[in-house]
């Protein structure tokens, strides 16, 4: 069993095999040889894994980002937030920050966010003084955020997991996305005063106006999407069509930036990646039923109230975990495999399973621009073409002001469950 479930997928992963061909690999060595199930389990598993009403708001919220991305929404929302800080020392950086959330309440996606927000303002942060490492590191990094700001697929995937509501986990996302917004944005504007970076301009009300006029149609994507889901006038997975429809009039019929040639292409690269989403899924699943059926759970469980420890101890050994596991993991694939494992630790020492939910998306977006294998840092390197020390350095303080926000989020519960309660 520690063969086929620890030793045989290290072995897979350093040979360079993609995760699901890991996953899945080992989960049906140890199915088949070693705990002697039928081969039916496995096939049963995978096709059931996909058959979830709460998974079909996957890809559309994967094509809804990409028609946002290549359709010139990111764009109008970076004039947006310029035109509200822009008399701010660091204006430039808080508005990398701002536009990263804002893009993320739409696309739902870190990589996205990074090329999309990332291509832009990169070339204007180096030409307003900011260093090298600064300005990759911060775009890397304000990416993640959109893992956490809903409507998130890691949610997607945990509420899938973990049996929990979707609703309830964007609803908990809310504030501790802003509070991670909020800290790297007073990051930097205490860093922009240390290097006398003063970009210039100051605060216009005709330019606010005509900056939210122009870009009138993209902010009300977040709003119809998230408003309609908190009002309880349709589901997150109905709100992922809306968001699909909602993309493709506003990009196609009304900015008239992304013509149907344009839009058939964008549509069958969201294709390929919601394949690649799935079959991870699928993977990740049966692994999954895997330490189910190995009674995994439970053993952690009784082992960690056998060790007795406080409900904060227990929090942050997972914490611990989590963040390693980022680290080499994509988030798909770590919640779940150990969404199942971890709830009912956490359920046992106490705390709510929607508040989990929200820490451990929080600690995956910290893996995203974590070295070694963050998918964000691969993404900023292919766009900035920055030496990888030159990225780990502007990376470094970065990940130490998410992890306070981590830190926040894990021991105040009510920053989560505020609005779970008001609105639930």
């Amino acid at each position: 069993m520690i063969f086929a479930v620890v030793i045989l997928p290290i072995v897979l992963l350093m040979m360079g095999l993609p995760i699901f061909t890991v996953l899945m690999a080992s989960g049906a060595v140890t199915l088949i040889w070693v705990m002697g199930l039928p081969i039916g389990l496995i096939q049963t598993t995978l096709f059931g894994s996909i058959d979830n009403y709460n998974l079909i708001a996957v890809p559309f919220f994967i094509l809804a980002g990409a028609v946002m991305t290549q359709g010139g929404i990111s764009g109008r929302l970076v004039d947006w937030v310029l035109s509200i800080v822009g008399g701010v020392r660091g204006s430039l950086g808080l508005t990398t920050v701002g536009a990263c959330t804002a893009f993320g309440a739409i696309s739902g996606s870190s990589p996205a966010t990074v090329a999309a927000i990332g291509g832009m303002l990169y070339p204007s942060l180096r030409e307003k003084g900011y260093p090298e490492s600064l300005a990759s590191g911060l775009l890397t990094a304000s990416g993640a955020i959109a893992t956490i700001i809903p409507p998130s697929i890691a949610m997607i995937l945990y509420g899938v997991a973990a049996e929990e509501s979707v609703r309830f986990l964007f609803i908990g996302g809310i504030l501790p996305g802003l509070l991670t917004a909020l800290l790297m944005g007073l990051y930097i504007y205490f860093t922009a005063r240390h290097f006398d970076i003063r970009e210039g301009g100051s605060w216009s009300l005709a330019r606010f106006r005509t900056a939210t006029a122009r870009s009138g149609w993209a902010l009300g994507t977040p709003l119809i999407i998230l408003g309609g889901i908190y009002l309880g006038v349709f589901s997150p997975t109905e709100a992922a069509g809306v968001a699909c429809l909602y993309a493709i009039v506003v990009t196609v019929l009304i900015y008239r930036d992304l013509s149907l040639a344009e839009l058939w292409k964008v549509t069958t690269q969201s294709v390929y990646l919601t394949a690649q989403v799935l079959i991870i899924v699928g993977a990740a699943t049966l692994m999954a039923r895997l330490l189910t059926i190995a009674e995994v759970p439970q053993t952690v469980v009784s082992w960690i109230e056998t060790l007795k420890l406080a409900p904060w101890m227990v929090m942050l050994i997972i914490n611990l975990l989590l963040l390693l596991v980022g680290c080499v993991l994509d988030p798909a694939s770590a919640i779940l495999v150990l969404a199942p494992i971890l709830k009912p630790v956490v359920v046992a020492a106490g705390f709510s399973p929607v508040h989990f939910g929200v820490v451990m998306t929080v600690n995956l977006s910290i893996g995203m621009f974590t070295p070694p294998f963050g998918l964000n840092i691969f993404v900023a390197q292919a766009i900035f073409k920055v030496p990888l020390k030159v990225l780990y350095r502007g990376l470094a303080p970065l990940i130490a002001v998410n992890l306070v926000a981590l830190a926040i989020i894990s021991y105040w519960p009510w920053l989560t469950l505020a609005l779970v309660r008001a609105l639930g």
